[in-house]
């Protein structure tokens, strides 16, 4: 699936998007696509344990703030992105 249909989905379907794509804050960003969240994993280490690890804490810690947030990932923070509108 090409990005436009990929957050079409998760849109539709009320899911939140992760994914170590930045194509995806451009979108959201630039081309205001609707969204239902999206995670962008800002990982060094892309391995699979890492990404786990990284949606974890971010769980762990803010799982109710996550709905219709544009939300940065790295090893060492978690911002919430502001969506000007």
């Amino acid at each position: 699936m090409d990005d436009d249909s990929i957050i079409e989905k998760a849109f539709s379907e009320n899911w939140i998007l992760v994914t170590c794509d930045k194509d995806f804050g451009e979108k959201v960003y630039r081309k205001r696509r609707p969204h239902k969240g999206v995670v962008l994993l800002r990982l060094e280490d892309e391995r699979a344990a890492g990404k786990i690890a990284a949606i974890k804490r971010l769980i762990e810690s803010h799982s109710g703030q996550l709905a219709s947030q544009f939300v940065v990932v790295t090893e060492r923070q978690v911002r919430f992105a502001r969506i000007s509108g």
